[in-house]
């Protein structure tokens, strides 16, 4: 799903999740867990952000998986789900959803918001 999200959206995005990380670190370190096991699965990050979410990830979710390898997967985000504050990931997700899941999960991950807007220009 390819979302457009303006350098201020994705200014506050990184806010709130630089907040999260301060304010919540155990949270946020479960959080980083997942986004490097999607990256290393090579699963999109849409789906990771829809299992979050508690969303039907719909063509998202990964084929040609080993079966072992879902459930290894579904089991360390079941953990962040399991985190006492974990209502406060989700609202967060909910807040900046216009950003993407994809976006928030390079961020997360550490990227600038600057990295994100095309700058070139049309002559």
């Amino acid at each position: 799903m390819i979302t457009l999200s303006s350098i201020d959206e994705l200014n506050s995005t990184k806010e709130a999740f630089e907040k999260l990380k301060k304010d919540y670190p155990s949270l946020f370190e479960k959080l980083l867990d997942i986004v490097n096991l999607t990256r290393a699965f090579q699963f999109k990050y849409y789906y990771m952000g829809c299992l979050i979410m508690d969303e039907d990830p719909g063509q998202y979710a990964p084929n040609f998986v080993y079966g072992s390898v879902l459930r290894l997967y579904k089991k360390e985000v079941q953990k962040l789900k399991d985190d006492q504050d974990y209502e406060v990931l989700k609202q967060t997700f909910s807040d900046f959803r216009n950003a993407g899941y994809a976006k928030i999960s390079l961020l997360v991950l550490g990227m600038k918001p600057e990295s994100f807007v095309d700058t070139t220009c049309i002559r």
